[in-house]
Parts: C-alpha cells; sequence; structure tokens
C-alpha cells in the first residue's frame, strides 16, 4: 500500500516538472535550426512554430532575429570554450600533450554523424555585415583562441610560436570547412595527426 502511495507520488512529481519557457524553447529550437539549416535560411516563423510559440512571444523574447542569433553564438562559445578547458585542464603543467589532447578532441567531433562543423566559423561565412550583433561574437572567439593557442605554443617552447598557434588555428578551423564538404573520412579525419607534425616540426626545430 505504502509502495503505491510512494509511486502515485512520484508520477505526480514527474507529471509536475515545469515546462520550458517560451523563451527557452524558442531560444533552444533557433539554435538547432539554424546550426541545421543556416542562419539566412531560417525565419522566425519557422522558429517559432518550431518552439510551439508565436512570433509575438519571439519579440517579447528577443528583439529581433539578429539578437536572437547573437544569443545563440554567445552560448556556443562559452559551450566552447568550457570545452576547452575541461580538456587543457589536466595537461595544465604539459603544454604540448594539451594542444595534442584539443585536437584528438576536436578529431572525435568530426567523426559525428550530425556534426556540421563550428556553428560560430558557419555564422561567420553568413554573416558579412560589420553592424550584425554577431559579428562581434565571431570576432571576440577568434581572437580569444587565437591568444590562447599563442599562450600555448609559446610555453611549449617552439621556434616562431606564433607561426605555429596561426598555423594550428587554420588548420582546426579548415577541418570544420573540410568536414561539411568532404565529411568525416576527409581531410578532417587526419587533423590530430597533422597537428602533432606540426607541433613536433616546431619543437624538434629548436633543439
Amino acid at each position: 500500500m505504502g509502495g503505491t502511495k510512494r509511486s502515485q507520488v512520484s508520477k505526480k512529481g514527474a507529471q509536475a516538472a515545469p515546462r520550458p519557457s517560451a523563451r527557452d524553447r524558442i531560444f533552444d529550437a533557433a539554435r538547432v535550426l539554424f546550426y541545421r539549416q543556416g542562419i539566412h535560411a531560417v525565419g522566425v516563423d519557422s522558429i517559432a512554430q518550431e518552439a510551439g510559440a508565436t512570433k509575438m512571444s519571439l519579440y517579447r523574447a528577443f528583439p529581433g532575429k539578429d539578437e536572437l542569433v547573437a544569443e545563440c553564438l554567445r552560448q556556443s562559445e562559452q559551450e566552447f570554450w568550457r570545452w576547452w578547458d575541461e580538456l587543457v585542464a589536466p595537461h595544465a603543467a604539459d603544454p604540448r600533450a594539451a594542444l595534442l589532447a584539443l585536437f584528438e578532441a576536436q578529431t572525435r567531433k568530426q567523426r559525428a554523424p550530425e556534426h556540421r562543423g563550428c556553428p560560430i566559423a558557419n555564422a561567420a561565412i553568413e554573416l558579412t555585415e560589420d553592424a550584425h550583433p554577431a559579428r562581434e561574437v565571431v570576432l571576440e572567439y577568434n581572437r580569444e583562441k587565437r591568444r590562447r593557442l599563442r599562450d600555448l605554443c609559446r610555453r611549449l617552447g617552439a621556434d616562431a610560436p606564433e607561426l605555429l598557434a596561426d598555423s594550428l588555428q587554420l588548420l582546426m578551423d579548415g577541418a570544420c570547412v573540410s568536414r561539411i564538404t568532404l565529411g568525416a573520412t576527409g581531410p578532417a579525419a587526419s587533423l590530430h595527426r597533422a597537428a602533432a607534425a606540426l607541433i613536433d616540426a616546431a619543437v624538434t626545430a629548436t633543439r
């Protein structure tokens, strides 16, 4: 009897879980649609429909589509830096291991069937207007990536650390584009090995 009551309470508790707010549903739907279909291909009607909301709800939550795009990219940026920090943290004293961990994990990402490259890099190709609110997100993300790679390459003791860092950034960004054009078995599959070759060549040159 007591077990039945507990079961009923448990079911009621599960049923009582609050539904995400209209803003959260709109935001989550927009992120998925922008990533899968592209920013310009997705309109506010599609986002509202996917979210089970109305256009009025969308405009109450966000000033407009451009600001919604910028907010989605800010979330992607935050997730990327959390991913980065978790990967390099175990290798605080070994910059080579930290770099290789980043590129190994990036290579694994490319193999995921649903992977369509970096959402911020994809947005950078679509959003060419300097006044677009998402442009600053794109620029800050890439500046920070360059700064972090340069810091690791300087600590590595590489010859021309700035050049190595820029080469690694080009490799990382290029793999995202290659994943879209030639798939997971294209050049993106060699990302980790290519990065290791660049790193080892730069370190060997200093010895």
